[in-house]
């Protein structure tokens, strides 16, 4: 498609279209290797080859972008006094970005700004319409009838005024807080309009501007425009004329919302899990660690529960005879078992069993209590069973002699 070759180099981003007329008569700008001057040429970006100043024109993707414009801030790209711009507020958008309108040096509030030339200049255009909502301090104290020449319209030196809309919002002492929408963009025109009438505008901002509101940023803070905004704007002024394609989003600015979003998604994922051991020992109801505690300690008796580590230990090396011993739950817990629990009418079968044998016996105390006792007693007589059965017939035999 044919257009325009100002209106090409300004979709792609190098400058406005009176900027690019002016690269074009300066001779700074090519089609298909042949420098052009004249303006009115046209040209299709998609087959032509265009360059501007030895650089090969690249069409950028569509950017529309909401900024809350501080004040004491420059509406302009470059500004020969070395103030700040608002250009220094979006440069982490990777477009060359323009401001759509302008606002005053000390007024602050929203403002659009785009890559989008056919964008800005439907917004611009005097027939537009396009609403713009201030929020305004006045020196003095205002009535509802002090609003009337606002809503009637302000003759001023480059005509009358359209009638705007103004509503009073509150008092501060000698001071009034009024809100006022305009349907069109003269310069200045809210302070005009106040010094026309009598009521010198102290503070200044603007808060809505085709249906975009700066509500949620903080001055300095941008976001670009979401779908529902930019089709609202499309069916009430014609224009983005293709919303597919564009950078758009939620938010962005000074925080990179998408690596806020990753990192969660990561720390996420790598949130600790437990292991089937501490799985398992949660549901026994003891910890991770106890299950090492049983396999040394697993020989103690039921009838009388250890208050402990220290205490299963102890019972371990004295009480070998269990009346009736608890299931094993691993199978750390049976092999400590099968070294440690003699069975009364079972002989030990290996020698790891005769040496756990030997050393309760060893471990018994000289002066025991009485269940001690008792154990200690089963134990020795469970321990040397065949010399008590070979020595009761050699008694029976004197007997008989």
């Amino acid at each position: 498609m044919e257009e325009r070759l100002q209106k090409i180099i300004a979709r792609a981003g190098v400058a406005s279209r009176r900027a690019s007329e002016e690269l074009i008569l300066a001779g700074r700008v090519r089609v298909n290797r042949r420098v052009v001057t004249e303006l009115g040429l046209k040209a299709d970006r998609q087959k032509d080859r265009i360059e501007v100043d030895g650089k090969r024109l690249v069409s950028e993707a569509p950017v529309y972008v909401a900024l809350h414009k501080p004040r004491n801030v420059v509406s302009t790209l470059r500004d020969p006094e070395g103030r700040p711009t608002v250009a220094d507020h979006v440069r982490g958008t990777g477009a060359r970005l323009y401001p759509v309108g302008r606002l005053d040096f000390a007024t602050s509030g929203i403002l659009l700004m785009t890559n989008d030339g056919d964008f800005a200049n439907a917004l611009l255009h005097p027939r537009g319409g396009v609403p713009k909502t201030y929020v305004l301090k006045v020196q003095g104290v205002m009535s509802e009838d002090d609003l009337t020449p606002w809503r009637e319209g302000i003759r001023l030196e480059d005509g009358v005024t359209l009638p705007a809309e103004a509503r009073l919002l509150r008092h501060e002492g000698d001071k009034t807080w009024i809100e006022v929408t305009l349907r069109e963009g003269r310069n200045q025109q809210i302070r005009r309009m106040g010094e026309a009438t009598g009521w010198p505008v102290m503070r200044l901002a603007r808060t809505t501007f085709a249906g975009v509101s700066s509500e949620g940023l903080r001055p300095g803070e941008w976001r670009a425009l979401t779908v529902d905004e930019l089709l609202h704007i499309r069916e009430a002024f014609g224009v983005p004329k293709r919303i597919r394609g564009a950078v758009m989003g939620a938010s962005s600015g000074p925080v990179d919302h998408r690596r806020t979003a990753s990192s969660a998604r990561s720390g996420a994922k790598a949130s600790p899990r437990p292991t089937q051991e501490a799985a398992g020992a949660a549901a026994r109801g003891r910890g991770p660690a106890q299950p090492r505690v049983r396999s040394r300690t697993n020989a103690d008796a039921p009838s009388a529960p250890g208050q402990g580590p220290a205490g299963r230990m102890a019972r371990s090396r004295t009480d070998t005879t269990p009346s009736t011993p608890a299931p094993a739950r691993s199978p750390a817990g049976r092999m400590a078992r099968s070294r440690t629990d003699a069975a009364p009418s079972t002989p030990a079968r290996s020698p790891a069993g005769r040496t756990a044998r030997s050393r309760t016996d060893a471990a018994a105390p000289a002066t025991p209590g009485p269940g001690a006792a008792r154990s200690a007693r089963s134990v020795r007589s469970e321990t040397k069973p065949r010399a008590a059965e070979t020595r009761a017939p050699r008694a029976r035999g004197r007997e008989r002699r």
